[in-house]
């Protein structure tokens, strides 16, 4: 009986191991190939972009931009027209890996008001990095595919070797 315990015991635990190993895996997946451009760099996992010079966030997997509207948070593709003269390529962007951080919205404009204004921060377009050459719109990323595809194919040549 206490050998059954015993088995019942390690396995579970190993079980619940595995789950948090899974779990903080998927927290930490990089998503360069999904950030924008304009986006800082020195980031391998962006979900947010907090922009404090029009109170807006920027919404990454899904590429919409979320501001204030009527005291009503509004998800959209593009920013209304009011922001027309904001540019998303020189202006401060504050990463916020935290979900919904919208809804703390009174924090990020106390926290990062003195970020307004600002426009000396690196960009993912002008970096040189080759890991922000599979960012779809970068200067360099037609090379980055090429590469991949060559590489592909000789993993799929020595696939059909074995």
């Amino acid at each position: 009986m206490k050998k059954i315990l015993l088995v019942v015991a390690l396995l579970s635990g190993g079980l619940m191991f595995t789950t948090a190993s899974a779990q903080i895996q998927i927290s930490l997946r990089a998503n360069i190939g999904e950030q924008p451009v304009w986006g800082p760099v020195g980031y391998d996992h962006v979900e947010y972009y907090y922009m404090p010079d029009i109170d807006a966030y920027y919404y990454v997997p899904t590429r919409q931009y979320i501001y204030l509207e009527r005291g009503r948070w509004r998800f959209a593709t593009a920013l209304p027209r009011r922001y027309s003269s904001y540019n998303v390529y020189t202006s401060y962007k504050v990463v916020v890996n935290e979900r919904q951080p919208y809804r703390n919205a009174e924090n990020y404009r106390t926290m990062y008001s003195p970020y307004k204004g600002r426009n000396n921060q690196p960009i993912i377009r002008n970096s040189q990095e080759s890991k922000y050459f599979e960012v779809k719109d970068h200067p360099e990323h037609s090379k980055w595919k090429k590469g991949n595809d060559d590489h592909n194919r000789k993993g799929d040549r020595n696939n059909r070797r074995d």
